[in-house]
């Protein structure tokens, strides 16, 4: 069914780090698709600040004023599925319309999360277990990073991954049949199949096939010190640079000091102990989501768990 205006009538609702660039990127080259550039506006989600997102409602309308016509027209917004809020506010904007779920086995997700946490300069607790210990402290508003744009609740480790209730949210007031899960042992193993099902969901030519690249690869930082100047100057800093630096070089200047401080590599694997624990702090929510996915997701993610 063709749609008479370009609102969002498909929202790409999380988790982080499971694959939800790598799918946004797909989709967007589908002709019968329509996905802003601003690729996490997270205008819903009331619950979770951050200076970064659109929360006009006008703003948020103006970022799909490409739109030409497409039938599904969408938003890639990660924190929609921890939000509490986030559901409800889609629902009232959009009854009918789709969601995509990506999941992640969340010992996986909450390591990768951390360290880009740490690749982007927003978390200063380079110990992963020492970070996971700081979360109630964190709650107190006690050891958060300085430069962070980015919701405080990200650095809440041991919760964002709790799919099963957030979840199960979406299912009560969109129904299953507007929903898809999409989890990423699928999406790495049989991207195409996985991706053509999704086309699938949302009604269009599931005959479309995109390069499949590889989009939100691990990275770190060469020099955090270079990082923090790049993203985080101070204003006499910034004011000093375009004293230096004449404008038309400005950007492309910033552009190659970016790239050039940026490594990409193989993320070391999780401590055992580590994996342990947040395999005990994510059990009985894996059962339940076993469950609402008719699905053995304890063989799938704790397998050789003590």
């Amino acid at each position: 069914m063709k749609k008479i205006d370009g609102r969002p009538n498909f929202f790409i609702v999380g988790a982080p780090k499971c694959g939800t660039t790598s799918m946004y990127a797909y989709l967007s080259g589908h002709p019968e698709i329509y996905f802003p550039r601003f690729k996490e506006p997270h205008h819903f989600a009331s619950d979770i600040y951050s200076p970064l997102y659109v929360r006009d409602r006008q703003r948020y309308l103006d970022l799909y004023t490409g739109w030409q016509g497409e039938p599904v027209v969408g938003d890639a917004s990660v924190w929609y599925l921890y939000s509490r809020r986030a559901a409800a506010e889609i629902h009232d904007f959009c009854s009918d319309a789709r969601i995509l779920v990506m999941l992640r086995n969340p010992v996986e997700m909450v390591y990768s999360y951390h360290s880009q946490r740490l690749a982007w300069g927003n978390e200063d607790i380079r110990d992963f277990a020492a970070a996971l210990d700081a979360e109630e402290e964190r709650k107190r508003g006690d050891r958060l990073p300085k430069n962070n744009p980015y919701p405080v609740e990200g650095l809440y480790y041991s919760e964002i991954a709790r799919y099963a209730e957030q979840l199960e949210r979406y299912i009560t007031l969109f129904g299953r049949e507007r929903l898809h899960v999409v989890l990423f042992d699928d999406f790495k193993s049989a991207t195409p199949a996985v991706f053509r099902e999704v086309l699938l969901f949302l009604g269009v030519d599931p005959d479309y096939t995109p390069q499949f690249a590889v989009q939100n690869p691990n990275r770190v930082r060469r020099s955090m010190w270079l990082h923090n100047m790049l993203y985080h100057a101070p204003g006499g800093v910034l004011t000093a640079a375009k004293m230096v630096v004449p404008p038309p070089l400005r950007r492309p200047l910033w552009g190659f000091l970016a790239r050039a401080n940026t490594a990409y590599r193989q993320r070391p694997p999780i401590e055992t102990s580590q994996k342990r624990r947040l395999q005990q702090c994510y059990r009985d929510d894996i059962q339940n989501l076993s469950g609402i996915l008719d699905r053995d997701l304890e063989a799938l993610w704790l397998r050789g768990s003590p």
